[in-house]
């Protein structure tokens, strides 16, 4: 593996967002009755996460130096 690989801002977003969302769905499923609302609020932000990631990374957030 490459040095530093995935230790960048645009990839700790990413990945921030994901668990976010993740999270939030998961609750959603714990919940009695299933809150389908808020499953699918927390399928729609995991699956923001990737643009967000391409966007932060076209921006210049996919590098160490930051």
């Amino acid at each position: 593996m490459a040095s530093g690989h995935g230790n960048t801002p645009a990839a700790w977003t990413a990945v921030a967002v994901a668990m976010l969302g993740f999270v939030v769905g998961s609750v959603a499923l714990l919940q009695t009755p299933t809150q389908m609302t808020l499953l699918w609020i927390g399928i729609i932000v995991a699956v923001v996460a990737f643009p967000l990631f391409l966007v932060l990374a076209k921006l210049g957030f996919n590098t160490s130096d930051h």
